[in-house]
């Protein structure tokens, strides 16, 4: 299928499901889920950019300021079906967007839409109910196309092939600072268009899961985590962590430890099938970590799903009872962290089969023991 005929299956998936949950159109500001539906990776700025969607099948238009519509004439192309109606500075945008609309009740605003325009779009549609269109675009977003798997695995295998070099970069007397500035050139290196986020959390910074790097000075003896990741040249983002020593492990009770995570992280990854709820997949690493008696050392949720976004739908998490699917990509990554001692995390990212679970990530689970 062409990338034309992807985008205008999405557009025409999104106006369905926009009119099954009761919304007239959707009104959808740049960010990850415009690029989802029409390909344009153009920034939310103070000068209103936003798709309007009707719900009854009828043209999409993208509204754009006059000034920036060279870097959309891309996605406005024969066959998608998306018209641009220009503004020039002056005139009022949201009044625009309002116009193209045929008295609606009830529209869908996109989550991360500034607040500058929310309130304009608010009192340019004054009278008609306003609500969030993520319940509606997650929905499509969460199942992966075949395309989009495919980006994903290409992500998951270029990240692991920087965690497959550590040793170059990771060694006690050097920064976590000095360390993360290679890493980030490294997943530069390895095919991604962007490093998103390195984090090297060593000894006692390692017990802090979202911890990024600081002038501490790596020693030996240390317990390292290492989460990396960012977008492949599609969009499509990696997230994978591994946790390392210098050397052998100054404290007595890693070994043991790190074996109930690895035992967790493995049977959470066990357990993902279609029909199974994503509150299930948490459980079932919470369980082995709590009967370990590390319970309290445990955070976080497991997992999160993956995409354009790093953080997005379905959340692996207490609470989530939605049944898996084929298609439903997410990580699996239980931690243990001893406040002021050290900790560990190991991270994979999922896909759902039709019959099990694919995972995208391939780098050993163990401790990594470096510079013996």
């Amino acid at each position: 299928m062409s990338s034309t005929a992807v985008f205008r299956s999405r557009l025409d998936r999104a106006a369905a499901a926009a009119a099954d949950a009761g919304f007239d159109a959707l009104l959808v500001t740049p960010g990850s889920d415009l690029r989802y539906l029409i390909g344009a990776q153009g920034g939310s700025f103070e000068r209103l950019t936003c798709l309007v969607l009707p719900a009854d099948g009828s043209a999409a238009t993208l509204v754009v300021p006059k000034l920036e519509l060279l870097g959309y004439e891309s996605v406005l192309v024969d066959g998608l079906g998306v018209e641009a109606a220009t503004w020039v500075d002056g005139e009022n945008p949201a009044k625009l967007a309002a116009g193209l609309l045929r008295n609606p009740k009830r529209v869908a605003v996109s989550d991360f839409t500034p607040a500058l325009h929310v309130f304009g779009l608010r009192d340019a549609l004054a009278g008609v109910d306003q609500a969030l269109a993520g319940p509606v675009i997650r929905e499509l977003r969460m199942r992966k196309d075949d395309s989009e798997i495919a980006s994903l695995r290409e992500a998951g295998a270029a990240i692991d092939r920087v965690h497959a070099r550590m040793a170059e970069f990771l060694r006690a007397g050097r920064t976590e600072n000095e360390v993360a500035a290679d890493i980030a050139e490294a997943i530069l290196e390895e095919g991604h268009a962007v490093a998103e986020f390195v984090i090297v959390g060593s000894g006692p910074n390692g017990a802090s899961p979202h911890h990024s790097a600081s002038d501490r000075v790596i020693e030996q003896g240390d317990v390292v985590v290492i989460d990396i990741g960012g977008p492949v040249p599609a969009g499509y983002n990696s997230d994978s962590t591994r946790t390392y020593s210098i050397g052998a492990p100054r404290d007595a009770d890693v070994a043991g430890t790190y074996a109930v995570l690895q035992q967790a992280q493995a049977a959470a990854v066990a357990a993902v099938r279609p029909g199974v709820t994503a509150q299930d997949i948490d459980l079932a690493a919470r369980k082995v970590i709590a009967d370990a008696g590390f319970g309290q050392f445990f955070i976080h949720r497991t997992g999160h799903g993956i995409g354009l976004d790093v953080h997005e739908e379905p959340y692996i998490v207490d609470g989530n009872d939605l049944p898996l699917e084929p298609g439903m990509a997410f990580s699996v990554e239980p931690g243990i962290y001893q406040p002021g001692r050290w900790g560990a995390r190991i991270e994979d990212i999922v896909v759902v089969t039709e019959d099990g679970v694919e995972s995208f990530n391939n780098q050993p689970h163990e401790l990594v023991v470096l510079g013996e």
